[in-house]
């Protein structure tokens, strides 16, 4: 992803709850994606194997099939469990800087598969929220202050980008089908796995396979007069359904099928087209289409039916006042250029020559 430029006018502004994301806009959807999710979730399979089936373990295998990804993830996990210390169970600096690299690197139909796969019982779940080690790169002592962890995100420029796409890309919007906006499961989601690694990482609050709840390790105590504001970014994470559909809509490969925005038009019934006799084999197959258009458009004259405004009846029309040379794209006006003998008039002529000679 690339920073914009205006990143470095928002970073010195005051503390703001939204502020504008410093990426590019994802227009891409995830479709071929859910599709391999599908797949591996067992979407359209056997029901009961599917119910037995661990998804996020299947995930586990794939990505252990995947050079890059089996690399990647053997690293982080060794540099998450490497306890320093009795006092200090990991370097989470080291811990998160691996969980970056391996969700930079990878590709997302593996990554994907591992933070969203769909869960059908508590060992799977747990799985799932044991992805990034939480151990080291997401729990603590004690949880601090959401603001206050809010605060320290934004003091680091990167993860300060990473929060805000967050907001702009999972915001929840009740004026679309999905809660999301623009209806885009996948800038959400990656939205979600870009701020892994970071001060701000989210992960799963429990193993339960049936609600899908994420957070940051924070709470809201201690808030004083700014409990309402606390609680409102918090509930972005814990309480945000356009999250919680992304998750869901990839974990059983489905996705929302967005039509573009615009008016809409009914449908105008085809003019019935009477047969024509059998043209000549030595007609070419343009010839005869050509033929075909201007009997349908005089038949919509005949009948006097009423026809919209589209495209094909519009260049139907126009056929019928031109001609076409057969193989080309050339439109010749029927005044222009040296005028051909008609070959009825060439008959008729041919017709009186062999009377007079009969006489």
């Amino acid at each position: 992803m690339i920073l914009a430029n205006a990143f470095c006018l928002f970073f010195f502004l005051g503390e703001e709850f939204y502020e504008a994301s410093p990426y590019e806009p994802v227009t891409s959807r995830l479709s071929d994606i859910f599709r391999l999710a599908s797949i591996f979730s067992g979407t359209g399979a056997d029901p009961v194997v599917s119910a037995k089936s661990n998804h996020c373990l299947d995930a586990a295998k794939a990505c252990n099939l995947n050079d890059n990804c089996k690399k990647l993830r053997s690293s982080y996990i060794s540099i998450c469990n490497r306890e320093i210390s009795p006092t200090e169970r990991c370097n989470r600096r080291k811990c998160h800087k691996a969980l970056r690299q391996f969700f930079d690197r990878v590709p997302s139909e593996y990554t994907y598969r591992m933070l969203f796969c769909s869960c059908q019982d508590q060992a799977c779940a747990e799985r799932r929220r044991q992805t990034i080690l939480p151990s080291c790169s997401y729990e603590d002592k004690e949880k601090p202050n959401c603001l206050d962890l809010r605060g320290v995100c934004r003091t680091d420029h990167l993860c300060r980008s990473r929060l805000a796409d967050f907001h702009a890309n999972c915001r929840a919007s009740y004026q679309t089908v999905t809660s999301c906006p623009a209806d885009n499961y996948q800038a959400c989601l990656g939205s979600y796995a870009g701020m892994i690694g970071f001060d701000m990482t989210p992960n799963y609050v429990d193993s339960s396979p049936t609600g899908i709840v994420v957070s940051p390790w924070c709470s809201c105590r201690g808030s004083g007069n700014m409990e309402e504001e606390c609680e409102k970014f918090l509930r972005d994470f814990t309480e945000n359904p356009c999250l919680r559909n992304a998750i869901q809509a990839f974990g059983n490969g489905t996705d929302v099928n967005v039509s573009p925005k615009g008016p809409s038009f009914q449908a105008t019934q085809a003019p019935r087209v009477e047969k024509t006799p059998s043209l000549p084999d030595d007609l070419s197959d343009s010839t005869s289409l050509g033929t075909s258009v201007i009997t349908t458009c005089t038949s919509v004259q005949e009948q006097g039916l009423k026809v919209n405004n589209s495209k094909e009846l519009s260049m139907c029309f126009t056929e019928l006042t031109t001609n076409i040379i057969p193989g080309s794209n050339k439109v010749i006006k029927p005044n222009s250029g040296p005028s051909r003998a008609r070959p009825s008039a060439a008959l008729t002529g041919l017709s009186v020559l062999m009377l007079k000679l009969a006489l």
